[in-house]
C-alpha cells in the first residue's frame, strides 16, 4: 500500500505545477493592470511615473517566466502575495475564512450521511413499494432543485416569515442551519439514490440469497454485510462531495453571506483580485488531489481485491 500511496503523491506534484503555471498565465494575460486595480481600491489617483515605479517594485516589469518562478517559489512556502482588495496576505485571508468553510462542510456531510444511508437502505429493501416510490420521488425533486432557489425559499420562510434563523451572516450556530440545510437537501437526495442502487446490486448477489435460505436475519445481513460491501461506490461520492465543500460551496456561501472560502473566491472574481484567485485555485487543486488520494487508500482498505490487483 505504501508504494501505491507514493505513486499517487508523486502524481500530485506535476499536477499542481501544471495548474499553477496555467493559473498564473491566465492572470498574467488579463487586460487588467494589478497596479491600477490596487490604486483604484485605495482611491488614489497617480501619474504614469508613479504607476511605473509601483510596477517595478511589484516585479511586474520583469519577463513572464521570471515573474512565474518568483511567484512559484513563494507559493511553495505558502506565500501567494498580497490581496489587491483586502491589502493583506492571501494565505492569511484563506486561513481566516477556512474555519467557516470547514464547519459548513462538516455539518453538511454529517446531516447527509445520517439521513441518506438509512433512507437509501430503506428504499432498496422495500423496492417497488410505496416507501420506495415516495423516497425516489422526494430524492428526484431534491436533486432537481437548484441550490440558489432552495436557499432563497429557506431564507424567505424561516428567516423573513417565521424569523427562526438569521437571514445572513456566519456569526453563530443559528447562522449555520439554513446553509447546511440548503446543501444537505441536494446531497442527501443524490446519496439516497446512490445508496439504494448499490444496496440493490448487493441484494441480487448469491451470497445474500444463500444466507437468507439458511434462515439468517435479513436485517443483520443488510447492516453487517450488504451495506459494507456497498461502501466503495458511496466512498467515491463522499470524497468528491468533501472536496467540493472544502473548496467552498460558492453559491450557497454567497447567498447566505457565509464568510467562507467560496464567498471569498466569488468576491475576488468580481473585483479581479488575482492573488486571491490564484491562491483559491491552488487550494482547490490541493484539496481534490488529497481527497482522491484518501479515496484510493480507502479502496485498498475496504476491498482487498483491489489491493491485490495493484500489487
Amino acid at each position: 500500500m505504501g508504494r501505491i500511496i507514493l505513486k499517487r503523491v508523486l502524481f500530485i506534484i506535476p499536477t499542481m505545477l501544471l495548474l499553477s503555471f496555467f493559473t498564473f498565465a491566465l492572470t498574467y494575460l488579463s487586460p487588467s493592470d494589478p497596479v491600477t486595480l490596487r490604486l483604484e481600491r485605495l482611491n488614489v489617483k497617480a501619474d504614469t511615473e508613479y504607476i511605473e515605479k509601483m510596477r517595478e517594485e511589484m516585479g511586474l516589469n520583469k519577463p513572464f517566466f521570471e515573474q512565474y518562478t518568483t511567484w512559484l517559489k513563494k507559493a511553495v512556502k505558502g506565500d501567494f502575495g498580497v490581496s489587491y482588495y483586502y491589502s493583506t496576505d492571501v494565505g492569511k485571508e484563506i486561513k481566516k475564512r477556512l474555519p467557516n468553510t470547514l464547519v459548513l462542510a462538516a455539518s453538511t456531510i454529517l446531516v447527509t450521511i445520517i439521513l441518506s444511508v438509512p433512507l437509501g437502505v430503506l428504499a432498496a429493501v422495500n423496492r417497488n413499494k410505496w416507501v420506495d416510490y415516495f423516497l425516489r420521488l422526494i430524492s428526484f425533486f431534491g436533486v432537481s432543485m437548484p441550490s440558489f432557489w432552495v436557499g432563497t425559499l429557506l431564507m424567505y420562510y424561516f428567516s423573513v416569515r417565521l424569523k427562526l434563523f438569521p437571514l445572513l451572516g456566519s456569526g453563530s450556530a443559528k447562522h449555520l442551519v439554513l446553509p447546511t440545510a440548503t446543501l444537505a437537501i441536494w446531497l442527501t437526495s443524490m446519496y439516497i439514490r446512490r445508496v439504494r442502487s448499490s444496496v440493490l446490486e448487493e441484494l441480487s448477489k448469491d451470497y445474500y440469497l444463500g444466507q437468507i435460505s439458511l434462515g439468517l436475519s435479513k436485517r443483520k445481513i443488510i447492516w453487517t454485510q450488504i451495506l459494507p460491501n456497498s461502501l466503495l461506490a458511496i466512498v467515491t461520492m463522499l470524497g468528491m462531495s468533501i472536496g467540493a465543500l472544502l473548496g467552498g460551496a460558492t453559491i450557497v456561501e454567497s447567498i447566505f453571506e457565509w464568510q467562507g472560502i467560496g464567498k471569498m473566491a466569488v468576491d475576488a472574481i468580481s473585483i479581479r483580485d488575482y492573488p486571491i484567485i490564484q491562491g483559491y485555485v491552488l487550494w482547490m487543486a490541493l484539496i481534490y488531489s488529497v481527497v482522491n488520494l484518501l479515496v484510493d487508500v480507502s479502496y485498498q482498505i475496504l476491498d482487498p481485491r483491489i489491493r491485490l490487483e495493484d500489487q
